[in-house]
């Protein structure tokens, strides 16, 4: 990969990462309620979904995913129930007070992990970034030693500093109303990223 095959692929990543998604949010609430230091487990869950997903592009999976067009469906068809049960949880649970509830960092994790897992975004944002950047007439695993390392730092740094986001936020004095009403807006991200991604797979359902 050249130099500026490498800066396109580095700004198309940086873009991609930080524009506000599922894994943002969770990374923003996580923050807020369990502090920046608990909630890194969530972003390591983030990282652990984009080790999983680049080894599986390179692999060709994703390509065979794209392939099979029942399977996609029922994939995002499952992740959009998900994150619309988070979302109206969320709500439900948004007047409740904010307090430090004994989870694991494994319960965290997992949760995070699902999540970014199902993300149609993630799975669009690896087959471009391998239809795009990758040249086929190179060895990929060759390639791999500069995409991999370049994503995974870029991915680590733009949760890391949605999960501060969100642990500032949960620092802050903010009135009961605002907490309530800024909580609700997350659930509701949730529940609008959850009612595209199945509108989606409805409507290009072959």
């Amino acid at each position: 990969m050249t130099f500026e095959s490498w800066s396109i692929f580095a700004l198309f990543w940086v873009v991609f990462v930080t524009s506000p998604g599922p894994n943002a949010v969770n990374c923003i609430d996580n923050g807020m309620t369990y502090g920046f230091r608990r909630a890194l487990w969530g972003v390591a869950a983030i990282l652990t979904q984009a080790v999983l997903f680049l080894t599986l592009s390179a692999a060709g999976v994703a390509a065979l995913l794209v392939t099979s067009p029942t399977a996609f469906f029922w994939a995002k068809l499952i992740g959009a129930a998900f994150l619309v049960y988070l979302g109206v949880r969320g709500w439900l649970n948004a007047g409740r007070r904010v307090v430090a509830r004994p989870v694991t960092g494994r319960t965290i994790y997992g949760r995070a992990f699902l999540i970014a897992t199902i993300n149609a975004k993630s799975v669009a944002g690896y087959l471009a970034a391998f239809t795009q950047f990758v040249q086929p007439d190179v060895a990929i695993w060759g390639q791999m030693g500069v995409i991999a390392p370049t994503a995974l730092t870029i991915t680590a740094l733009s949760y890391c500093g949605y999960t501060a986001i969100g642990a500032g936020l949960g620092r802050a004095a903010m009135g009961a109303v605002l907490n309530v009403w800024f909580r609700r807006g997350m659930a509701v991200c949730f529940v609008i990223y959850g009612t595209l991604l199945g509108g989606s797979a409805v409507l290009t359902r072959p």
